[in-house]
């Protein structure tokens, strides 16, 4: 998944779960989630691909682990303990859906890092750097019956309704 995937696809988990949980609408900041649900890619894709494109040529390092998710949220818990904000208890869920939406499990050196030792597994060195973002960016936009196709279009259309529902509730206010 690329960005509107991951961003389209948690926030409609979590638009959902608000109609089931009620009480979590009141909990779930979308901003954060929306932050947190790009954030193992905000951290991993330019430490991987552009600062360590060379030795690593991996997106997937660091943020892509269950300990930077876990690390998150119990940071997170003691935010909301001291402080009554769950801002961080909302990016880690992000950050968790990422992983899932990622399907990391099927990476688990990646995954459970560093219980399989502390060196990450090395990538495809074929493209680095900027010609990396640029393929992906084209592949996302292909028509085709891909996974990434199917997840970023459908994220296109969660987004969009998020964004009219949002304007719709700025004209009743008026």
């Amino acid at each position: 998944m690329l960005l509107f995937g991951h961003l389209g696809v948690t926030l409609g988990i979590f638009f959902s779960l608000g109609f089931i949980i009620p009480h979590l609408r009141k909990f779930i900041d979308f901003r954060y989630l929306a932050l947190g649900s790009m954030l193992p890619d905000i951290v991993d894709k330019p430490l991987g691909k552009l600062i360590f494109a060379q030795t690593l040529a991996n997106g997937r390092i660091i943020g892509h682990t269950l300990l930077f998710s876990l690390s998150l949220a119990l940071l997170g818990f003691y935010i909301y303990e001291k402080k009554r904000n769950p801002w961080l208890l909302t990016c880690a869920a992000g950050s968790f859906f990422h992983l899932l939406e990622d399907r990391m499990w099927a990476n688990p050196v990646t995954f459970f890092w560093p219980l399989f030792g502390w060196s990450f597994p090395r990538g495809c060195p074929d493209h680095t750097g900027l010609e990396y973002f640029i393929e992906m960016f084209k592949r996302s936009f292909e028509p085709e019956l891909s996974p990434c196709f199917i997840s970023e279009l459908l994220g296109m259309i969660i987004i969009s309704f998020f964004i009219v529902s949002s304007i719709k509730k700025r004209i009743e206010k008026r």
